[in-house]
């Protein structure tokens, strides 16, 4: 039953829950945003490595314990607490307001994408440790998080592109 309690229900991928959570609605999101579409026409050069980083950053927290004792953890549960708050609005704006200023211009299409950082930073500082004896440093998630970003960005950032000359959505 203790390792139940330790291993299951005391680890940091519950973190995970509430920014995954919005999948439920993506069929909500604009057509731009469907996956086959969303992925036509993005080179292998930026899909393997962005899926390559994508598990990294949302299986590791499901190996680490969850625990806000330190300062640097206490500090990531409110950077994770504002990054999601900021994911849900970004995922809002395009779900709710799809032809607003805001959504159709690179700023907000690119909102879910970039957003993401703020709550993986969090989960870093969170974690600072595996649950098995590992060299592991916070600045590992992090580098990993950085760069999915920067390979998720580069893939929305792609999409908007071809969208905004397609027409589909208004280059602002």
């Amino acid at each position: 039953m203790e390792i139940f309690r330790l291993y299951i229900l005391g680890n940091a991928g519950w973190l995970m829950v509430l920014p995954l959570a919005l999948n439920l609605f993506a069929e909500k999101l604009p057509a731009a945003y469907d996956p086959k579409r969303f992925d036509t026409g993005i080179p292998a050069s930026v899909t393997l490595p962005e899926n390559l980083f994508r598990m990294i950053v949302c299986f590791s927290p499901f190996l680490m314990p969850l625990s806000i004792s330190s300062p640097p953890q206490k500090a990531g549960l409110g950077i994770y607490i504002a990054g999601v708050i900021l994911y849900y609005l970004g995922w809002g704006a395009e779900i709710f307001l799809p032809k607003s200023r805001w959504s159709t211009s690179w700023m907000g299409f690119l909102a879910p994408a970039y957003t993401a950082l703020f709550w993986l930073v969090g989960i870093g500082l969170i974690c600072d440790r595996f649950f098995f004896a590992s060299p592991y440093r916070s600045w590992m998630y992090l580098a990993a998080a950085v760069v999915f970003i920067g390979f998720h960005v580069t893939h929305t950032a792609m999409v908007f592109s071809r969208e905004a000359h397609n027409n589909q959505i208004k280059s602002v």
